[in-house]
């Protein structure tokens, strides 16, 4: 029997302010830097899952501006919370600006820092976040594709403009 692929579909968000500023948040298990973001729930479009895992990360509001990358995460791996595996995702970025509201913690996360444009990639120590980040640095308009293997160590399959 044939069966489709199944993949997660994700967001995230580089938050700028108005002081050349990017938001980082600290993730509560992984004790690590991140942007706000995460799986798109049934149902939900790309824009309001990025706005509600904002919301539930930060405890702030964002306005999502344009697509700079497209990822793809094509490792697979055991599940955990009754999950059998987890599979293989594509994530979007976005640049979006700081609407306000003030930090929370939460579930996921402990921490937060508006850190200089130009010093964020110093904070990151995720292999896939630092190619995201470049590519957000990059961005002229044109959008980035990035095809990783984060299992069993990270590898940069794709970096090509779509």
């Amino acid at each position: 029997m044939k069966q489709f692929p199944t993949h997660i579909v994700a967001v995230f968000g580089i938050v700028e302010n108005d002081k050349n500023e990017i938001l980082l948040l600290k993730h509560r298990d992984k004790n690590a830097w991140m942007f706000p973001g995460g799986q798109v729930e049934t149902g939900e479009n790309l824009f309001d899952a990025l706005l509600r895992e904002t919301r539930e990360e930060a405890n702030m509001e964002i306005k999502i501006g344009k697509l700079f990358c497209v990822t793809s995460n094509t490792s697979s791996y055991p599940g955990y919370n009754g999950y059998d595996i987890v599979p293989t995702k594509v994530i979007f970025g976005f640049i979006c600006e700081y609407a306000g509201g003030e930090f929370k913690d939460s579930d996921e996360t402990t921490d937060y820092r508006w850190v200089h444009r130009d010093s964020a990639l110093d904070m990151l120590t995720a292999p896939s976040l630092i190619d995201e980040y470049k590519a957000y640095l990059d961005f002229t308009g044109e959008i980035k594709y990035l095809a990783y293997a984060v299992r069993p160590n990270y590898i940069l399959k794709v970096d090509k403009y779509i």
